[in-house]
């Protein structure tokens, strides 16, 4: 049987050497999108037997997260494969419980990632022994949060991000310009590892933040 997968990245040198790397190994037929717009698009034409899934896109799609559950919104069993520069397990965690069937980073060797495709699509769920072991040992030993990284002025834009303010909106209310707006917002979601403005706005409803 010939699986197909589909491959989101927004690196055109990324995709074409996983392109070839996973057709050398036979795993199946792959087709690329850049973007989250063009990957929900590809992804409802093809219905793909897995994704593979960066979580830095651009675009006005959302990034990798908010594209994987849109996916697995409209289709709980779809394989998603989440394939990362991000190291930090809380990111892997979220991934997990959102719903995808794997997690590997970028820093592996490259046949790594053809042992992660071919373990989602023979069923299972695919963590390097790494990873596997910070999991486990979240749960097992309190983790420091996330959001005490934040400073207070981090934290009070987080929270009027998630009234659904705009950056305009929160400068004119903080007396600020908007770069320092959009400066501020940046450093939170690389303290946070958020991948676009909604992942930063379901982050700060989700902490109480934006009551």
């Amino acid at each position: 049987m010939t699986h197909s997968i589909l491959l989101v990245d927004d690196h055109p040198i990324v995709r074409a050497g996983c392109q070839r790397l996973l057709g050398d190994a036979g795993l199946g037929r792959v087709v690329e999108a850049e973007d989250a717009v063009g990957a929900l698009a590809l992804w409802r034409a093809e219905r793909p037997d897995i994704v593979v899934l960066d979580l830095n896109l651009p675009g006005a799609g959302g990034g990798g997260m908010e594209l994987a559950r849109t996916l697995l919104a409209e289709d709980p069993a779809a394989r998603i494969l989440i394939f990362s520069m991000h190291e930090d397990p809380a990111i892997a965690a979220r991934a997990l419980k959102i719903g995808a069937r794997g997690y590997i980073t970028k820093n592996h060797a490259p046949e790594s990632l053809v042992t992660a495709v071919a373990c989602v699509l023979a069923g299972g769920i695919h963590l390097d022994h790494g990873m596997a072991r910070e999991l486990a040992l979240m749960t097992h030993a309190p983790r420091p949060d996330p959001l005490d990284r934040l400073t207070q002025r981090e934290r009070e834009i987080l929270g009027l991000l998630g009234r659904g303010m705009t950056a305009a909106a929160i400068a004119e209310t903080l007396g600020v310009s908007q770069k320092t707006v959009a400066n501020v917002g940046t450093q939170i979601k690389d303290k946070l590892g958020a991948d676009s403005p909604r992942a930063l706005i379901r982050i700060a409803i989700d902490a109480g933040l934006a009551g």
